[in-house]
């Protein structure tokens, strides 16, 4: 009788220690693998005091007619896998958090058009300076545990001026360079000139980070919406041309 209860004691032991090993690593295992994307993209909206309502409704306006436009469409559906995540971040003042969407995953007109609805109703809840260094910074970390995964990861800022001097120590644009290059991230740039026609030329210099970084121009913010279009399919399209000015 002891030698049986001896058994079944040890028995249950044993059970009870492979039951908490198993949980153990399903507490520390991933719940699923990451999705395999074409690009990871984060469109950084700029919101900062310069940018008037109707200005602000340009820019969402000129992204949700990229991701309307048909050649979009087919350029996503010609990567290798078919579909690519994107994300929307505005940004301001440098001591305000910037507003963050969540990601969608972009595979077919249906979800791109899903996406563009919802970009061109997205509320403005930030003003002030213009911080982009801190809005970059805050865009760049939306790529940490986000469920996807892919080769090229970018983030795409538009704005219609240079950062403003701050007042306390911030996160400016060099140190979010710095970031970008150690994490492997490209910047690229959409500089709006309706105020600042040398705009352009400072995003090259002091915004557009890594491989095959380049910057696009808008005239005007009527001009927004082609500048867009022209710099999404690029960026999709991963075509061979670095830190190029246009």
């Amino acid at each position: 009788m002891h030698i049986g209860r001896f058994a079944v004691s040890l028995k249950r032991a044993l059970t009870l220690c492979i039951s908490l090993a198993v949980a153990a690593y399903a507490s520390i295992a991933p719940a699923q693998s990451a999705r395999e994307v074409d690009l990871q993209l984060v469109l950084a909206i700029d919101a900062s005091a310069s940018v008037d309502p109707q200005e602000y409704q340009l820019q969402l306006d000129g992204i949700a007619a990229a991701f309307r436009d048909i050649r979009v469409h087919q350029a996503i559906s010609a990567g290798d896998k078919g579909a690519i995540a994107v994300a929307i971040i505005v940004w301001a003042e440098s001591g305000t958090p910037a507003d963050e969407s969540g990601w969608y995953l972009v595979s077919g007109s249906g979800s791109a058009n899903r996406f563009a609805g919802d970009v061109s109703a997205w509320p403005r809840h930030v003003n002030g300076g213009t911080g982009i260094g801190a809005g970059l910074v805050q865009a760049m970390r939306m790529f940490d545990r986000n469920g996807y995964t892919s080769v090229r990861r970018t983030v795409d800022v538009s704005g219609d001026g240079r950062e403003t001097p701050p007042r306390d120590y911030v996160v400016l644009v060099e140190n979010a360079r710095g970031m970008a290059l150690s994490r492997g991230i490209t910047i690229n740039g959409l500089a709006i000139e309706n105020e600042d026609k040398e705009l352009s030329a400072y995003y090259l210099e002091k915004v557009a980070t890594g491989p095959k970084s380049f910057v696009v121009r808008a005239g005007e913010y009527e001009d927004f919406a082609q500048a867009m279009l022209r710099k999404l399919l690029r960026e999709i399209e991963d075509l061979p041309l670095s830190a190029s000015l246009e």
